[in-house]
């Protein structure tokens, strides 16, 4: 039923995998070799067509440019204004719903939840007009807290899937327990199940991060100036009416790259806790 493991295999499965692993992680890494050395890449090598070859030189002022010459700072900085409190609202509503959903038996138990998750599953390009209409009637068109609404409330369903699937997994007896001891219901949220969500949230919260951090589709859909723009819209402004800079195009690249990566790697030993608890029971 399940694999096996590949030291059980045969010597001649062993030793395909052992080649096949390094090249499939090269192919996949190659894009982005590719992106890291264009963005090292002088525009005078781009010019004379050389692509795919080596740099003429280290062009260390691609990354200077965009520090200090490019609107690249203003566009991470509203990337951090929508992705922070978009984790925040929907890591904690998704916490209290959850809870809701995995404690408490009503008649409209299942049903509720199926609404939060449905959303997942309806195709995020049908929604365009609508929600661009709707941000227009609030007067929220082309702000970041408008963007920030809008992924809070779309990242809500999945993240309460996600909340309430783990708390099933938590020991019922110790929230009885409490009970019995008379702890109130808000205090038995705080002090009893949220310690033990400290895993899921952490997981919960890189996954969010990196959802929305990466989005491009709504970031250009719902934003159109630089003041406001995250930094994936914003990339594209780095290339101008007449001449395509991909040498500063490959450089920001890197550099949006970073935080979800960094991210990542501080919250590894947490993320993988979140993801593998109570897979097991």
């Amino acid at each position: 039923m399940f694999p096996r493991p590949i030291e059980q295999t045969s010597p001649t499965t062993q030793t395909l995998y052992k080649v096949a692993l390094p090249a499939a992680l090269i192919l996949w890494l190659l894009p982005l070799i590719g992106v890291a050395i264009t963005s090292l890449r002088p525009a005078s090598d781009l010019a004379q067509g050389n692509y795919f070859g080596m740099p003429s030189y280290i062009a260390f002022e691609n990354y200077r440019q965009l520090a200090f010459d490019s609107a690249i700072p203003r566009y991470m900085l509203n990337s951090l204004w929508v992705t922070i409190p978009t984790v925040i609202g929907a890591v904690a509503l998704s916490c209290m719903t959850g809870f809701a959903l995995a404690v408490y038996r009503f008649r409209s138990n299942l049903l509720v939840f199926f609404l939060f998750v449905a959303g997942n599953f309806v195709p995020f390009q049908i929604l365009m007009v609508p929600v661009r209409d709707l941000t227009l009637s609030l007067g929220m068109y082309n702000t970041w807290y408008g963007l920030a609404l809008f992924h809070i409330a779309f990242q809500t369903g999945f993240c309460t899937l996600f909340m309430r699937n783990f708390i099933k997994s938590l020991p019922f007896e110790l929230i009885e327990a409490a009970r019995v001891e008379g702890v109130s219901e808000i205090r038995i949220f705080w002090h009893v199940v949220m310690p033990l969500m400290r895993p899921a949230i952490a997981a919960l919260a890189v996954l969010v991060f990196t959802f929305i951090w990466n989005d491009f589709f709504w970031a250009t859909v719902l934003t159109t100036s630089a003041e406001t723009q995250p930094i994936t819209a914003g990339l594209s402004s780095l290339n101008g009416q007449w001449i395509a800079q991909w040498q500063l195009v490959s450089a920001g690249s890197i550099i949006a790259a970073l935080p979800p990566v960094l991210m990542f790697f501080l919250m590894q030993k947490h993320f993988i806790a979140g993801l593998t608890l109570g897979a097991v029971k």
